[in-house]
């Protein structure tokens, strides 16, 4: 019996086992010309296997360069192409670099944090005060997304003022808009994403 485990293993599983079975074939080929023909046909086989991809720029590209993997880049052909170096398969990628905040309460976020450095900035004073309504009234949003219990004005305030480091000047008798209100809002926001 030929079992799967007794095999070699697949290299690219979508082109299945005898597409592999022509690639090791091929490597057994010792005339050029002949192996050329052969990595052609293979090739064209491997199109006719994706042929929802034909539309993509570098798709035969893409097909040479799966040739080379499934021989483990030893099948010597003449590609069109140039072909991938084996030693770029094994590097790993770089590192994304990650922005890192100190938020001093998370459940506001960081753009909170730019509201209030923009609204410090403003000269004007009606519109600073405006901001700060604007701002305050988001916090209590997203405090009630975060904590589904009231919460009192006079926390977001505080909260305001803390991440501000006392640089506004906040009336602690502003009137926010009710938990209810902004309850209502969130749900209103789900009906419409979920339609």
């Amino acid at each position: 019996m030929d079992y799967n485990t007794s095999r070699s293993k697949l290299v690219l599983h979508e082109y299945g086992r005898n597409i592999q079975k022509m690639v090791e074939y091929a490597l057994t080929i010792e005339d050029k010309t002949e192996r050329n023909k052969i990595a052609n046909a293979i090739i064209t086989i491997l199109g006719n296997k994706k042929t929802h991809l034909r539309d993509i720029p570098d798709f035969k590209h893409k097909l040479w360069d799966h040739l080379a993997i499934m021989s483990d880049f030893k099948l010597n052909f003449d590609s069109p192409f140039p072909l991938p170096e084996k030693t770029n398969f094994n590097l790993k990628p770089n590192q994304i670099p990650y922005k890192i905040d100190n938020i001093r309460y998370k459940h506001y976020g960081t753009n909170v944090s730019l509201f209030i450095k923009q609204a410090i900035e403003t000269d004007d004073e009606t519109k600073r005060n405006n901001l700060i309504l604007i701002i305050a009234n988001h916090m209590k949003y997203l405090y009630l997304k975060w904590n589904r219990d009231a919460v009192t004005d006079e926390i977001i305030l505080n909260d305001l003022e803390k991440l501000s480091n006392g640089k506004l000047n906040i009336d602690k008798t502003l009137q926010l808009s009710s938990s209810r209100e902004l309850s209502n809002k969130t749900r209103r926001i789900k009906r419409v994403i979920k339609k």
